[in-house]
């Protein structure tokens, strides 16, 4: 029950990490604001959730766009008169693509999702945790992708090195007003995001498979894993960390 009585913002979760995360900081009593842009997963994330000592309070959108990442917040604090935690977990894939093959529309796609949203709703929620005697706290769900190259397609990677670095000036920006700001770092999780799409880049796959992020003796992780770790640095007992980034991939990037 660390999280009784606070209110927590998690984005995408209408399935995989995002829901997850979701119904755990929900089972530890959180009120919880779980954002998608598909309104049905939301409903049986609700569902799923019946019974905890939390709340799972739906909130669908489009998080490529501004005024949904700001409108989240405002609906939070509408709702539950603060902010305590956000954590941006919303993303979308590449296609490992190397540069080469970009498109303009898939750089746009990767970043206004997985880089801009982060940066809309960052921005708002650091207005209204400024303001609060307790602070807040925000969690950023990057990629082992955002600390090597080679793991992912350029427009992926762009993505989740910009997120890593905008945690850490964040976290460093608003030290004094006790807001906290981490990063979590996941390698292969059993979620949607991993599953091959008919428009991969062939080359770009087969250069990733071939080099040595191919050892095929890592197991993937589950969404169990990265919620844990959301939930430690949210909480009391991580008081003392900020700006930092946490890899939970198991060995995958320790080549």
């Amino acid at each position: 029950m660390r999280f009784e009585g606070k209110s927590v913002i998690v984005t995408g979760a209408g399935g995989g990490l995002g829901a997850q995360t979701a119904l755990d900081f929900a089972a530890e009593g959180a009120d919880v604001v779980a954002v998608d842009i598909n309104e049905a997963a939301l409903a049986e994330l609700q569902d799923r959730a019946a019974g905890l000592a939390g709340k799972i309070n739906p909130y669908a959108g489009d998080l490529s766009l501004q005024e949904v990442n700001e409108a989240m917040i405002d609906f939070a604090v509408k709702q539950f008169g603060k902010l305590d935690v956000l954590v941006n977990n919303a993303g979308v894939a590449g296609r490992f693509e190397p540069i080469g093959e970009l498109t303009n529309e898939l750089w746009d796609r990767v970043l206004k999702v997985n880089l801009q949203a982060p940066m809309f709703s960052m921005r708002k929620a650091v207005q209204v945790m400024s303001g609060q005697p307790q602070g807040g706290n925000i969690v950023n769900i990057a990629s082992v992708c955002g600390l090597r190259a080679g793991l992912s397609g350029v427009t992926y990677t762009v993505a989740k090195h910009g997120l890593i670095g905008m945690s850490k000036n964040t976290a460093y920006m608003y030290l004094k007003e006790g807001i906290r700001c981490n990063v979590v770092a996941p390698g292969g999780i059993k979620t949607a995001i991993i599953e091959d799409y008919p428009d991969d880049s062939p080359f770009g796959k087969a250069r990733i498979q071939g080099g040595a992020g191919s050892d095929t003796g890592f197991e993937l992780g589950e969404p169990e894993d990265i919620s844990s770790m959301v939930r430690y640095l949210a909480s009391d007992e991580a008081k003392h960390i900020t700006g930092s980034v946490f890899v939970v991939d198991g060995g995958f990037s320790s080549y």
